[in-house]
């Protein structure tokens, strides 16, 4: 389980879209839902995290590091670890997952050239290192970038 993963309970989040402000029969007249008065009932009440001029909670945390939001999750898998293929076989993205060597999302895959190959195989990735596309192609198979 991972943070975007999470979602509400079924049933605890109730729909936003009623009409306010429509007449004490609604359920929602009058203060439409504001309560009497206050800083919270009249226009241009403070954003959400303001704190009535406290130090806010995300201004107290201390701040670390950098997420870059245009980094791209890739797989590396060694040659050795198309070793499970079987001669002549052609390994794409759908093959390895079927096999289990891909668990999880990506944005591509990348063969390293660690360990050794035995078979011929042509292999349909996002992506190579040099010493891998050697080995592969010196077998006799395919290195299609896809």
């Amino acid at each position: 389980m991972e943070l975007s993963n999470l979602r509400p309970a079924e049933g605890s989040v109730q729909s936003d879209n009623f009409r306010r402000g429509r007449g004490h029969a609604s359920g929602n007249g009058k203060t439409a839902g504001k309560g009497h008065k206050g800083q919270k009932a009249r226009s241009g009440a403070p954003r959400p995290g303001f704190e009535g001029g406290q130090m806010p909670l995300f201004r107290r945390l201390p701040k670390r590091g950098f997420k870059d939001i245009n980094s791209k999750k890739i797989v590396a898998l060694n040659v050795s670890e198309l070793e499970r293929f079987d001669d002549g076989a052609t390994v794409d993205i759908a093959a390895m997952k079927e096999i289990g060597l891909i668990r999880h999302e990506y944005d591509g895959v990348k063969i390293l050239g660690n360990g050794e190959l035995t078979k011929k195989l042509n292999v349909k990735v996002n992506a190579y290192s040099a010493s891998a596309k050697e080995k592969i192609e010196a077998l006799g198979g395919t290195a299609e970038v896809i």
